[in-house]
């Protein structure tokens, strides 16, 4: 039946069919949450909250590069939903990630560069340590983003206010209602989750080459891609950053053949146990790095602009 003139859409679209896996995350997330409150806590549907937590970190990742929905009213409530399942405000990933690390792709500008914590390194150590070192780096300039928003687009400054203020809110109302329980089912899974998001970066460009016009990434196959949205195939994202993710594998197929054969691994969990188990007791098992690290220039100041977001 065809919608009548005049009469405003009720239901929001979603942009891509394939996001009903998305939307499933970001239900059963919540649902195992409040479930294991009630009923105590299971191996198994902790073992799944956690892993879904890492997966609300992807959709977060994605919808910030291509919003879910169709509709600006839709996609700012699935902002505030996924800031509140994931115990951080999405609104950082403008400034951090789409304005930074996609604009200087692991280069001597990228605040958040794997060498530029220790030099060029890719072992356990350096991937448990890199969440912590990049959240240092970064939050000066996403406070002075902040800042700047506030005069410069007030409106979207009111929508991270809202989602800071929704966050603090309900760590503090959780904590209220029962610390202990706040912490193992819902803020210490949210903690886990931003780890993985924050080390994604590690694991996707440390002993890449930040100089390389394609070889600043490593690519993962693997069961990691249909259960985490392809987000191995990281060089195929970078170049089409507002594809869909579900377009990732036959962009990644004709990106392949120009990448150097050492960023190309075959899947997550062997690549983890040769570099970052076998590796830490064999030298023959560790990556090599595929760039000299030079000091490199002041960041420019002013770097990240008001204007570098996807809505």
């Amino acid at each position: 039946m065809r919608r009548q003139a005049g009469i405003p859409r009720v239901m929001p679209r979603l942009r891509h069919a394939r996001d009903l896996q998305s939307l499933a995350y970001l239900v059963a997330v919540p649902a195992l949450m409040a479930w294991q409150w009630q009923a105590g806590f299971s191996l198994p549907a902790y073992a799944l909250l956690l892993f879904l937590m890492v997966g609300v970190g992807v959709v977060h990742h994605n919808h910030a590069h291509l919003p879910l929905w169709h509709g600006r009213r839709a996609n700012r409530a699935t902002d505030l939903a996924i800031t509140l399942l994931q115990g951080h405000p999405t609104c950082v990933f403008i400034p951090a990630h789409v304005a930074n690390h996609h604009r200087h792709r692991h280069g001597e500008h990228d605040l958040a560069r794997t060498y530029r914590f220790g030099g060029d390194h890719n072992d356990l150590t350096g991937w448990l340590l890199h969440p912590l070192q990049a959240v240092v780096a970064l939050y000066p300039s996403i406070l002075g983003w902040l800042i700047r928003l506030r005069t410069r687009s007030p409106a979207l400054f009111r929508a991270c206010a809202l989602q800071y203020a929704l966050w603090l809110a309900s760590w503090i109302a959780l904590l209220t209602l029962d610390p202990f329980k706040a912490f193992v089912f819902v803020i210490g899974p949210q903690l886990f989750g931003l780890h993985w998001l924050l080390g994604a970066n590690y694991l996707q460009h440390a002993h890449a080459d930040g100089r390389s016009r394609v070889d600043y990434a490593r690519n993962f196959g693997g069961l990691v891609n249909p259960l985490l949205f392809n987000i191995g195939l990281h060089t195929a994202h970078h170049e089409h950053a507002r594809a869909h993710w579900s377009t990732l594998p036959a962009l990644h197929r004709a990106l392949a053949p120009r990448l150097d054969a050492r960023l190309l691994e075959a899947g997550f969990f062997r690549y983890a146990w040769r570099v970052f188990v076998l590796g830490t007791f064999f030298a023959r098992f560790r990556s090599q790095p595929l760039m000299t690290v030079a000091p490199a220039a002041p960041d420019p100041a002013g770097a990240i602009p008001v204007s570098d977001t996807p809505r």
